[in-house]
């Protein structure tokens, strides 16, 4: 498991990958701190980790990262995961409803993995 502290390559993306699932890698994502969390085999440890250092867990969403799919494209990023069924805050699904959600979570993928 890795908190991300400097950009990454979709290529470094795919050696994880292929460590632990073949095509994916674990991410979560702090919307609020701008924090991302990859390569673990369960959202929920990424989860655990960010909550540890301080992130509210209404700012949490889990992704799948593919990086054999284009980063600027919509199969990049995945938007499924159980630590996203929350409805309390009306995320009904393992997916992230929101859409501007959603575009946060792309945007501070993008930031960190190129």
């Amino acid at each position: 498991m890795k908190l991300l502290t400097e950009k990454m390559s979709v290529g470094e993306v795919r050696r994880m990958a292929e460590r632990l699932f073949g095509n994916l890698v674990k991410a979560v994502v702090d919307v609020r701190l701008r924090h991302v969390v990859v390569d673990a085999e369960l959202h929920s440890d990424e989860e655990a980790y960010l909550l540890a250092e301080g992130s509210k867990q209404q700012d949490l969403w889990g992704i799948n990262l593919y990086p054999d799919m284009d980063p600027n494209g919509p199969d990049f990023i995945e938007f499924d995961s159980m630590i996203n069924l929350r409805p309390n805050q009306k995320n009904r699904s393992r997916g992230v409803e929101d859409e501007h959600t959603r575009a946060l979570i792309a945007e501070i993928v993008r930031e960190w993995i190129r």
